[in-house]
């Protein structure tokens, strides 16, 4: 997972001796409660809530990130590397590819990915290298589901992956006003809408063109 990965580094940049155990531990706890914070309240929360969620002390939280850029850099490398764990399972563990791509669809949900987009502010550095290879097995491993169920006749054929990620994102993306607290109990059954849709034979033809992650970036 990328807070393991993330334990070897220090400022995102060089080496440093392998955490302790208690050290790790502490710093996952931090990485899953921002993560947990920032969806729930965007991602200026005060760190301080971050740390009593985590329940850790602030000196503890400042030894193990800088500022609150480098809290969000491992937080979005978090969500990724979980998310792409679990298309992963998803296809290696299911039998009937489309289940696989349902499956990995409502993980996605759990692991709340609407959020990273709020949370790439100006101010992080999205061509990290490290965020760049995240992004990379993420996609592929998305293709892959996709792939394996497009080639198994279920999926129809004129969706790419931009496409998935666009619906899940906006189906999972957090609503700012407070009235919509409950939203959350409809996003698996709107999903299940969704992907009723995806499945062949189809039912209209789609405007446009399937939307790959590359077109995502070049219209961002």
């Amino acid at each position: 997972m990328a807070a393991t990965t993330a334990c070897a580094t220090s400022g995102k940049e060089g080496q440093q001796p392998r955490l302790r155990a208690d050290a790790l531990r502490n710093r996952e706890r931090i990485i899953a409660a921002a993560r947990e914070t920032m969806v729930e309240f965007g991602a200026e929360v005060p760190l301080d809530e971050i740390a009593r969620r985590a329940g850790v002390g602030n000196a503890t939280l400042y030894r193990h990130f800088a500022d609150r850029l480098e809290l969000i850099h491992y937080v979005t490398l978090s969500v990724m590397s979980r998310t792409a764990d679990r298309a992963e399972s998803a296809l290696a563990e299911e039998s009937d590819a489309f289940q696989a791509l349902r499956r990995f669809v409502h993980a996605a949900v759990e692991e709340r990915i609407g959020a990273l987009c709020p949370l790439l502010s100006d101010g992080v550095d999205r061509d990290h290298p490290e965020l760049l290879a995240a992004r990379d097995r993420l996609e592929s491993a998305i293709e892959a589901v996709m792939r394996a169920a497009r080639d198994s006749g279920q999926l129809r054929t004129d969706i790419a992956v931009g496409d998935l990620m666009v619906a899940i994102t906006q189906l999972t993306r957090p609503l700012p006003s407070s009235s919509c607290m409950d939203f959350d109990k409809f996003v698996h059954r709107h999903l299940q809408l969704f992907l009723d849709g995806l499945q062949t034979p189809a039912r209209s033809e789609l405007p446009g063109a399937a939307a790959t992650l590359e077109d995502l970036r070049r219209r961002s």
